[in-house]
């Protein structure tokens, strides 16, 4: 039997998984690597911890199952992430990440540069602090001989297929969330190039996400034991991949993934663009297909935040049980009442995206009273990156785009207490899949197109994504949740020039 593999790099580790014809789940492999801040707001990682862990993966995999039963290759990841590279192929400095802050100023200036009606025809967003141009923008201001040595500018996903392929290439989800590409027309934008007075050639070729952008080559085969000449088709971003991995190839459906950002995606027959720009307007991994994408920044990473920081008596209980921490904390969180009696924590942790467009934005526990417990502040974190994620939601509504129900995956579909939280906050019903292995999963769909198993990106899906359960919104709980998010949604416009001002007391 054919395998088709998928390969993920995410932004805490990569994930590489054999999808069999039949759509079940041959094998998997994950490898996790540090992130570096520098300094507060940026974000960073080395090129080389990606290809490690992929060649680390890669190989386990292929322990199970054998070289020359793959297929294709899949590939996703972390989106808006600049890699340079000088005429050699050689990194020149540490890839700037998606969630890194530091270009306010270089989307200013752009926004000045291309004009803002010319960005929005062509781009069909406005620039933000975490897409890739503004990042080039800053490296050439403040890091002058890395842009001057700078041959090729490479996603992170891309990197891995330059170290597999030996060649440049990318595919229009991704190349969406650059600021640098014409959205409507699948290619990069002369306009804003030109505008920006970035070379073309310092960018790679543009596929369609199932299209086959090149093969396994004889350094790729040795480093990971695939076999040279093994297909490798375009991929997509994380988050287009992710839908895909969720049956989320055409109009209808809703998506609410939730890693270590928060995305609510929708497909869409055409590039709809929000008129307050509140959403991301991209291609989707789908030939003749965009999407609609509301993020958050800090959903698990919220999670991930408090584990981390407050929960060290839980992390050891659960070493001694053998269990995960969050179960130990998702369990205190749900003996906390709803609306955790006017505890409600903001996730603006990383600044924001979605609907708060602002990197200055931050995390906050506001309504703390000596009654509450830690099973409170637990609950409030759960509720609060919930009330985020129907913000999204609430802007794909104005949109008239107003699912009945949502797919749920990432660790938010993993709790059944979380998952009845979704569906009463967002007051539809909650589903999730059968497999809920993200946009490793369709990276390998993607590839099993890309390799002529199907026909197309939707019958790939329609035949491989299959719901298993469904929760209902409750209605007394709903009423109760919808009180709180109401209060939650005052607090940001009330707060936001506070934040500002912490971060310049920060500086100081």
């Amino acid at each position: 039997m054919k395998h088709f593999l998928g390969i993920d790099i995410g932004t805490s580790g990569a994930k590489v998984l054999a999808l069999a014809e039949d759509g079940s789940i041959a094998a998997t492999a994950q490898s996790e690597y540090p992130l570096s801040t520098p300094q507060p707001l940026w974000a960073e990682q080395d090129p080389q911890l990606w290809w490690n862990a992929t060649q680390h993966c890669v190989r386990k995999v292929l322990s199970q199952i054998p070289a020359f039963d793959i297929a294709a290759v899949g590939l996703t990841g972390q989106m808006h992430g600049l890699v340079m590279l000088d005429k050699n192929g050689e990194v020149l400095r540490p890839a700037i990440l998606w969630c890194d802050q530091r270009t306010a100023l270089q989307c200013q200036v752009m926004t000045a540069a291309v004009g803002e009606d010319t960005l929005i025809a062509e781009t069909c967003n406005p620039v933000l602090t975490g897409f890739t141009a503004p990042k080039v923008l800053w490296v050439r201001q403040h890091e002058p001989r890395i842009y001057e040595q700078t041959a090729m500018m490479l996603l992170p996903k891309d990197y891995i297929r330059w170290k597999l392929c030996g060649v440049f290439a990318t595919e229009v989800s991704d190349a969406s969330g650059t600021s640098l590409l014409n959205v409507p027309k699948r290619r990069w934008s002369t306009k804003v190039l030109s505008a920006l007075n970035i070379d073309k050639d310092l960018l790679p070729r543009v596929y369609e996400s199932q299209e086959i952008s090149g093969e396994i080559n004889v350094g790729g085969a040795q480093a990971t034991g695939l076999l040279a000449g093994t297909p490798v088709v375009g991929g997509g971003g994380d988050q287009a991949a992710g839908a895909v991995g969720n049956g989320i190839a055409q109009a209808g459906i809703v998506s609410v993934a939730t890693g270590t950002s928060g995305v609510v995606f929708a497909a869409s027959d055409a590039p709809t663009i929000d008129p307050a720009l509140r959403v991301h307007t991209f291609c989707h991994a789908v030939p003749d297909k965009w999407h609609v994408m509301g993020v958050m920044l800090a959903a698990g990473g919220s999670l991930r935040w408090y584990r981390d920081t407050l929960c060290q008596e839980e992390i050891a209980a659960a070493a001694k049980a053998g269990i995960d921490p969050y179960e130990l904390i998702i369990q205190s969180a749900a003996t906390a009442p709803i609306g955790s009696e006017g505890l409600i924590f903001l996730p603006y942790l990383s600044g924001e995206r979605t609907p708060h467009p602002d990197p200055s934005a931050r995390g906050a526990f506001i309504g703390l009273t000596l009654r509450h417990t830690k099973a409170h502040l637990a609950r409030s974190v759960l509720e609060g990156v919930t009330f985020g994620l129907r913000d999204s939601l609430e802007i794909l509504r104005d949109m008239n785009i107003a699912p009945d129900s949502v797919r749920l995956s990432g660790g938010g579909a993993k709790s059944t207490f979380w998952r009845q939280m979704q569906a009463d906050v967002f007051g539809c019903d909650a589903t999730t899949v059968q497999s809920d292995e993200g946009p490793a999963l369709g990276a390998a769909v993607l590839a099993a197109v890309g390799a002529g198993r199907f026909h197309s990106v939707e019958e790939a899906c329609e035949k491989l994504i299959k719901t298993s359960s469904t929760i209902s919104t409750d209605s007394s709980r709903a009423k109760i949740y919808n009180r709180s998010y109401q209060e939650y949604r005052t607090l940001y416009p009330a707060l936001k020039e506070h934040f500002e001002k912490l971060g310049n007391l920060g500086d100081a």
